[in-house]
């Protein structure tokens, strides 16, 4: 391995999976987490500023027509008036506010997580596998899920400064491990 070169190794359910990453990489990690920050920020953004976002339409039509596995759950949702106003306000946010903790590397680990989380959902939602089953939305899932397991918020992010602040003489992830979770 030369000195350019960085070896990852992990085990799960007892399969081992090791490989080895050029220095170069981090700056591709940077830039997924950028993409995806920006991609978020801008739509949220968006939504928020034409004032005309709503997704009862949506879950009560677009999903069932596609043939979403999950269609009746997001009629359910649809058909749920409360539900629909907190969606209406939760996606634009929740774009805005992922997009920001991306840009930034500020709780990106959390950012990152919520970001998956909304992928899956507009996965199940946009259903289409006429093409297979691997789309944008799916890629997107697990382009948030790289960004959350690199600890892309270390890189040119606040998380790094965050982690490291002091209280009573510690780092705050040592001080409060659960905190690398969020962090990173």
């Amino acid at each position: 391995m030369s000195s350019r070169e960085v070896e990852l190794r992990s085990t799960v359910g007892g399969f081992t999976a090791s490989g080895r990453l050029h220095t170069l990489s981090v700056w591709f990690i940077l830039a997924l987490r950028l993409m995806m920050g920006l991609a978020f920020f801008q739509s949220g953004l968006d939504k928020v500023l034409s004032g005309s976002f709503s997704a009862g339409g949506y879950l009560t039509g677009a999903t069932p027509a596609n043939g979403s596995p999950a269609a009746d759950l997001f009629v359910a949702m649809g058909n749920t008036p409360w539900f629909v106003e907190f969606v209406n306000v939760a996606v634009p946010w929740g774009e805005i506010l992922i997009g920001l903790g991306l840009i930034f590397g500020v709780m990106t680990r959390f950012a990152a997580f919520w970001g998956a989380f909304m992928m899956l959902l507009f996965y199940l939602g946009n259903w289409d596998i006429s093409h297979g089953y691997i789309n944008g939305d799916f890629a997107y899932m697990l382009v948030f899920l790289s960004v959350a397991a690199f600890g892309a918020g270390r890189i040119l992010g606040l998380d790094a400064y965050i982690e490291q602040y002091e209280v009573d003489g510690r780092p705050l992830v040592e001080r409060y491990p659960w905190l690398r979770y969020v962090l990173g």
